[in-house]
């Protein structure tokens, strides 16, 4: 590939920044500004006047960058520029963080003493009475009735690796956050300065009378297989990993639709999966579900068959015994020959187009690795008739965010016991069905996360699944109003 067919890495929003200068008062200044801005690749966004003199004028303009380097590169050019003075640089992405994304509020006012006594002392000691003797009752007169918890260890946060407790808190923060827009969850983020298995599922154990479910987030392979594991037989509530399932779940929304777009069906597709990690074998398993017979899966060391001992780990032998039944061994690319689907669970960059071209026709493309996908939608382009990413400024965007907070939505009102994979594959089905059948194309297979339609449909379809599996405690349908949507 040459240096002019290498695909353009768009500016972001997530590298956001707002650029405080004084500029001398003659005409063309602030073009000169602009220009220099644009030539080195900045994406402008607002302009705001914030003091005029005769002699200078003070602005703020906002840029997108493509990352920290490139941020950089444009400070440099708006200094190099003369009668241009910088006085600040906002990070907006910092700005946001500032003080932290999340905080409580009160739903029971206290304006005077009748208020006192009602949501606390005497009035309180009848409520705890009432708990003690019917222990039931903590899902009707607590936060137990619409709260999760968000836990990590920090050992495997986003794309960035094993970061702690401390690093980890932001992303739990923003997760909460989500929980709370899209679903009506109140969600609180608890991370945990211990990467032992039987420490964290402990911890878990003494907490839990807190909350109406579990949200397990950014804990590394394969010790995320076990403590989901232990923890699902030891709570009455639900316990879910969304890097394994709600990563499964939206990827089998989007090949719901693509599938109708390609005319293909679950038993004739191959599924090559890079990645082997607690995302790619909750995406096989989800995928085995739904009548998928040939799956392959690869990792750093290639092609995964039954018997191979390098990099293995119980979880992997537990996927090698199910999948590549043929026993094919090799590479990626190997792999990839004659492949319908390619699912990308992995890292940046690690897919080429020839790879790609390989594959069969109307071949579909997943390259989910976030920030930078495992192959740019434009390499993968001309070879592939539907690519998603996990990014939000290219067509199908495959987020977390379309499933969970609805089904914890649905979750928490029926008070389900568990989440089994009949509800997360009416959550995938509920997704996929909010696009109507006259909209779905190749650039349109699964629905914006904006939809407010999804955490409704979402949360439904898990109620009702909750109450035909057995797992839910109250038989009911409706969704309760702190949802809000």
């Amino acid at each position: 590939m040459t240096t002019q067919d290498k695909p353009e890495v768009r500016p972001s929003p997530g590298y956001s920044f707002t650029l405080r200068a004084q500029i001398r008062n003659v005409p063309g200044m602030l073009g000169k500004l602009t220009s220099a801005i644009g030539k080195a690749g900045g994406d402008i966004g607002a302009i705001e006047l914030i003091e005029a003199t005769r002699d200078q004028v003070t602005r703020e303009v906002t840029i997108n960058a493509t990352g920290s380097d490139h941020m950089d590169q444009i400070i440099v050019r708006v200094k190099d520029l003369r009668d241009v003075r910088i006085i600040h640089v906002f990070d907006q992405v910092f700005q946001k963080h500032r003080g932290g994304k999340i905080q409580t509020s009160l739903k029971a006012p206290i304006r005077n003493r009748t208020d006192l006594s009602l949501v606390y002392t005497p009035g309180v000691a009848r409520v705890t009475q009432a708990i003690h003797e019917d222990p039931s009752k903590v899902f009707a007169f607590t936060i137990k009735r619409n709260t999760v918890c968000v836990l990590s260890d920090g050992s495997a946060v986003l794309g960035l690796g094993n970061m702690g407790p401390e690093a980890a808190l932001p992303v739990m923060e923003g997760k909460c956050a989500l929980f709370k827009e899209f679903g009506g969850v109140d969600a609180f983020p608890l991370c945990l300065k211990t990467q032992k298995v039987d420490d964290i599922v402990n911890t878990v154990k003494f907490v839990a009378p807190v909350f109406g479910g579990f949200n397990l987030e950014d804990i590394s392979a394969p010790r995320c297989f076990e403590i989901e594991e232990r923890l699902k037989k030891d709570l009455d509530v639900p316990v879910f990993h969304d890097d394994q399932h709600g990563t499964a779940v939206v990827v089998l929304a989007a090949l719901i639709n693509a599938l109708k777009v390609v005319k293909k069906s679950y038993k004739e597709l191959k599924v090559v999966i890079l990645g082997a990690g607690a995302a790619g074998i909750q995406c096989g398993r989800i995928l085995m579900e739904m009548g998928v017979k040939n799956i392959i899966a690869c990792d750093r060391n290639g092609i995964i068959y039954k018997g191979r001992k390098e990099n293995m780990n119980f979880m992997k032998e537990w996927f090698a015994d199910r999948t590549n039944k043929s026993g094919l061994k090799g590479t990626l690319s190997d792999a990839l020959v004659g492949a319908d689907l390619f699912m990308g669970l992995s890292g940046p960059k690690l897919v080429e187009a020839k790879d790609i071209k390989r594959m069969n026709k109307k071949a579909i493309v997943f390259a989910l690795s976030n920030p930078t996908p495992e192959i740019m939608p434009e390499e993968a382009a001309p070879h592939a008739t539907i690519i998603a990413t996990g990014r939000s400024d290219y067509p199908n965007q495959i987020n977390n965010v379309l499933c969970f907070p609805g089904l914890f939505r649905g979750v928490l009102d029926c008070q389900a016991r568990d989440i089994n994979m009949q509800m997360k594959i009416a959550a995938a089905k509920a997704i996929a069905g909010t696009i109507g059948k006259d909209e779905i194309y190749e650039d349109y297979i699964i629905p914006s996360v904006f939809n407010k339609k999804v955490s409704l449909s979402v949360a439904e379809a898990v109620i009702e699944s909750a109450i035909k599996t057995g797992v839910a405690r109250r038989k009911r349908t409706k969704i309760q109003p702190e949802m809000g949507l």
